[in-house]
């Protein structure tokens, strides 16, 4: 369930960035200009996609294994936390060079960018605390 809800929140900051950079909004709630740079950098696509929407793809990916982890079916197994630990592994990989990004080549820091690589190590750690906890699968299955 915490996996969940940081997705949730992870989702919307997600959302709030990708709607400013396709035009829906018209100012950025940052305070010093940061995330405007960050967001308009040469940085800001990836695969000709903007970052804001890998991230809304990553957190509902991981909010639907998180809620099919807790249907009773998987709510016992193993596989589910395993799959939120790989996926918020890659995610905390693709947040450390958008951070270094921000540190060593833009020279500016998205506060928004921030909040978002907390809750990805968040959900990283929920996983890792999530393994010793479930059971292995049973045998034969």
């Amino acid at each position: 369930m915490t996996v969940a809800v940081l997705s949730v929140i992870g989702f919307f900051i997600s959302l709030y960035l990708w709607l400013w950079k396709v035009g829906f909004l018209g100012s950025l709630a940052c305070g010093d200009g940061g995330c405007e740079t960050v967001q308009l950098s040469d940085y800001a696509d990836f695969l000709g996609i903007p970052v804001p929407f890998w991230g809304m793809v990553g957190y509902v990916v991981m909010l639907a294994v998180s809620l099919g982890g807790l249907q009773p079916r998987w709510a016992e197994r193993r596989e589910p936390t395993l799959l939120l630990l790989l996926i918020s592994g890659v995610g905390i990989g693709f947040t450390a060079y958008l951070t270094y990004l921000e540190a060593f080549v833009i020279h500016a820091w998205c506060r928004w960018c921030i909040v978002s690589a907390v809750i990805i190590v968040l959900i990283f750690m929920a996983a890792l605390a999530g393994i010793r906890t479930a059971r292995r699968p049973a045998e034969g299955s």
